[in-house]
């Protein structure tokens, strides 16, 4: 004690202050590998403004860039879980639904409808695993036509163009949906226990809007795929018990 006094006496006031800056730094200041886990982070939980893509002055590329940062909501769980072939997903780690649905005819379930357990609004049940049960008047999957699941994002840009897919509707009509629809909002706000779809419905609305503006060019139909849990594929693979 008595070193430890004799130290912060050489020290000084200005030494003291050095001191306590030096120590709130080492406390609150990332590693360099934690200030990249955080900028991935925050990549993936963002979206960038449309306006920043006006720099690239290919307008066919500019249209591809805009439709891939929009991908950024179109492929994260909260939007692709609820287009499947058949069967939704759930969860961060898009897991299979549990219990085991299907979408039925009219995409509100066979068997056990959707609305036994989602109703009007997100429900608190405070479970380990399950924290809200989430809600909204609208729930239902996608149709059937616009499946995400199981496909690049080129794939799905394509499938959004095509009236025989989407319901028969414009790129206006697609834009609209996309920036106003009140089961998309759900993405923003999908109860605890879920992690929000990236930036907002408006910015969203803002890129779809942009792409349509630039052309609405669609990336290159490679690349990865969107998780699936297609039960009926899944089932034709598994081989029967001896």
């Amino acid at each position: 004690m008595r070193h430890a006094s004799a130290l912060l006496m050489s020290l000084g006031a200005a030494g003291l202050v050095a001191a306590a800056t030096l120590t709130a730094q080492a406390q609150t200041a990332p590693s360099q590998t934690a200030a990249s886990v955080l900028a991935e982070m925050e990549q993936r939980t963002s979206l960038k403004p449309a306006a920043s893509f006006n720099s690239i002055a290919d307008k066919n590329a500019r249209s591809v860039a805009l439709f891939e940062e929009a991908g950024k909501v179109i492929t994260h769980p909260r939007c692709a879980n609820c287009h499947p072939v058949d069967r939704p997903a759930q969860g961060d780690d898009r897991h299979p639904h549990m219990p085991v649905v299907s979408r039925g005819e009219d995409g509100h379930g066979e068997g056990l409808s959707c609305a036994s357990c989602h109703t009007a609004k997100n429900v608190w049940v405070g479970g380990t695993h399950i924290v809200t049960i989430p809600g909204n008047p609208k729930w239902a999957l996608a149709p059937a036509s616009m499946a995400w699941q199981g496909k690049t994002l080129g794939e799905i840009c394509a499938q959004l163009k095509d009236p025989a897919r989407n319901g028969g509707k414009t790129l206006a009509q697609i834009q609209e949906h996309m920036a106003g629809d009140e089961l998309v909002a759900w993405g923003w706000d999908p109860g605890l226990g879920r992690t929000p779809a990236p930036g907002t419905q408006a910015q969203l609305g803002e890129l779809f809007q942009a792409w349509i503006d630039t052309g609405a060019k669609c990336p290159a139909s490679g690349g990865a795929k969107v998780p699936s849990h297609d039960l009926k594929a899944e089932m034709a693979t598994m081989k029967p018990a001896i």
